[in-house]
């Protein structure tokens, strides 16, 4: 059986889909403080089973307890945390508080029923600022430019550490890049709270006429058209490989680390033109002054993934946009 924190969220349901059709047991556990319970309704119409739920902060040690007093678990899949970039700036106690605690909270009661294997979903953003294209998992870390930045970088050393201590660990980080889309059938997709952090999310609410216009933070980096290069994957590739990264874990003791991208970039306005095909209208955006701490390009080296979890991005760039646009035109309100 496994547990998912922060299952009704973006990447958790997609998780709970590819881990239920690859056989899996799955419970969650989430506060749905930025997520739909509704969500396990749309994961259980795609796969014919509906996840265990309960709704359970993972800071809260007595309640998680209970829940692994209630089920079988062997495996754990952590998403759980705050994860917005901008507001972390902001709020640093809080992402520092609740990533940090929730991360700690789990682990001990892990050690307490004797749970051994853990995937941890990290973040690109651990990467320094000043390393060379492609990110690879040795390129240097720390110097992140956000709190929220630091939760993963340093969530990540709380974890190194543990499996030091306990030779009997199997912890599995994956640091993500850029995950964007839906589920083919859009009836899971990102829905976030309030104004969108992210670059496909906004794109998209401006398509389906939630938001008039996109602003494009700088057209003057060192890329082919001037605007910001990322690595942009599919969610649907991504849940796949954490149902690959949680059969790594079972059979491989240890600490490792894996990139979770395409190993390719698009810019800005290759999301914008890619869009503006899958949903067959002009995209309008403004071109506004860059942001603080953006980088021009960043990418990830997969090598690593490939060769060791057999990990390989399927969807293309085309096929993002369509799906992101099929959820969010079945959904112009999100799970609301």
């Amino acid at each position: 059986m496994i547990l998912v924190t922060g299952g009704t969220g973006f990447i958790g349901s997609h998780a709970c889909v590819e881990l239920i059709n690859a056989g899996f047991d799955v419970v969650v556990v989430d506060n749905l403080v930025n997520s739909h319970e509704k969500s396990l309704d749309r994961v259980q119409q795609i796969t014919g089973k509906r996840p265990l739920f309960f709704n359970v902060d993972v800071c809260d040690e007595k309640a998680l307890d209970d829940v692994f007093s209630q089920c079988s678990i062997d495996s754990v899949i952590h998403f759980a945390g705050l994860k917005a970039v901008g507001e972390s700036v902001q709020k640093p106690l809080e992402y520092f508080s609740n990533n940090l605690d929730a991360s700690m909270v789990l682990c001990k009661v892990m050690r307490k029923h004797n749970v051994k294997n853990l995937v941890f979903s990290s973040s690109a953003t651990v990467y320094s600022g000043d390393n060379t294209m492609p990110l690879t998992e040795q390129s240097k870390t720390g110097n992140c430019t956000n709190p929220y930045g630091w939760t993963k970088y340093m969530g990540e050393q709380i974890f190194k550490a543990l499996c030091v201590a306990d030779s009997d660990l199997s912890i599995v980080l994956l640091r993500y890049f850029n995950p964007v889309g839906a589920h083919e059938s859009g009836l899971i997709g990102e829905d976030p709270q309030g104004i969108p952090n992210n670059l496909m999310p906004y794109v998209s609410q401006v398509a389906i006429g939630r938001r008039d216009h996109l602003t494009v933070f700088g057209d003057d980096y060192d890329t082919p058209d001037g605007t910001g290069v990322r690595d942009y994957i599919h969610v649907v590739d991504l849940a796949q490989a954490h149902v690959l990264a949680v059969r790594y874990a079972q059979n491989h003791k240890g600490c490792e680390v894996f990139n979770i991208g395409t190993g390719k970039g698009s810019s800005v306005l290759d999301i914008v033109h890619a869009y503006e095909k899958a949903c067959g209208k002009k995209i309008p955006y403004v071109i506004g002054p860059r942001r603080a701490g953006d980088l021009a390009t960043v990418y990830a080296d997969t090598k690593k993934a490939n060769e060791i979890l057999g990990f390989k991005a399927k969807y293309d760039l085309e096929r993002m946009c369509a799906d992101s646009w099929r959820w969010q035109s079945m959904n112009p309100k999100g799970f609301e």
